[in-house]
């Protein structure tokens, strides 16, 4: 990355907005109260730009819309930047780390700029959690996030459900499920906690009728104890969900969750590591 110049202030008509910022939703109320803020205060931190790649005379923000977007509403006409010699994948690798330092990122944009960043630099999500000096889970939740419907990451841009909510929905393994519950959810206003408790009574429902299918077709119950047994000690070997579909008399299916190209690159380590 380039050497970073000194402060300067440019008219807020020559700078453009990023058409890949990963930041998607600006809270009306909270601009408001960052303008008055800044029309005591000043910025307090300068933005950083770029020369603009196509509009000749101009710069693109890199990091900072939010008090662009502040300035603007509060009738300024010159703006501090610092201005950076940045490419393309530059310049959104410091939008990324510049919107995972925030604190109001919905949990859909943290998941996109985890996603983001391990494309970008080739990480696995254990990598990048340490180069973020984050827990590995933590990463990990919010970029299973991106394998919900798109209605349901919706109602987490717009704060309708909370990234809680959206986990425990993600425990069934069918879209068709999740957002069967998550019509019931909303419309009975459920916390996390019940969100959690119905989402156990459909897999135990479940469970019950596999169990009574097994039996039907005739494994003995001790056979399906070691089965279920075996599941839940490679789940925790592989932490990820798994199921085994047994087929007697004695053949069947192991299948495996993943839920991004980084979660399957990191169970293929494993399971070629056990060799």
């Amino acid at each position: 990355m380039s050497e970073q110049s000194s402060q300067r202030f440019l008219p807020i008509d020559r700078i453009k907005p990023n058409p890949n910022q990963p930041r998607r939703s600006f809270d009306t109320k909270a601009l408001q109260e960052l303008s008055q803020s800044i029309q005591q205060l000043g910025v307090l931190q300068p933005l950083i730009v770029r020369n603009h790649p196509i509009i000749e005379g101009c710069f693109e923000l890199v990091a900072g819309e939010r008090r662009w977007r502040a300035l603007q509403l509060s009738g300024e006409t010159q703006a501090p930047v610092i201005i950076k010699k940045l490419g393309d994948t530059e310049a959104l690798e410091v939008a990324l780390l510049e919107n995972i330092q925030r604190e109001d990122l919905t949990p859909i944009e943290e998941g996109q700029c985890y996603h983001e960043l391990m494309r970008l630099n080739g990480l696995t999500q254990e990598e990048l959690a340490r180069k973020l000096g984050k827990d590995r889970s933590t990463v990990a939740n919010m970029v299973r996030l991106l394998a919900l419907p798109k209605a349901i990451q919706l109602d987490l841009e717009m704060g309708r459900l909370s990234a809680g909510h959206a986990r425990a929905l993600l425990s069934l393994p069918k879209h068709s499920e999740q957002l069967r519950l998550r019509g019931r959810l909303l419309q009975n206003n459920w916390s996390v906690r019940e969100t959690e408790k119905q989402v156990k009574l459909i897999m135990e429902v479940r469970e019950s009728r596999a169990s009574k299918h097994l039996e039907k077709i005739g494994i003995a119950d001790d056979l399906n104890t070691e089965l279920r047994s075996i599941e839940s000690e490679l789940q925790r070997y592989l932490g990820t969900k798994m199921r085994i579909d047994h087929k007697p008399p004695f053949r069947g299916e192991i299948r495996l969750s993943y839920f991004s190209a980084e979660e399957l690159d990191r169970l293929l380590d494993l399971l070629r590591s056990a060799r």
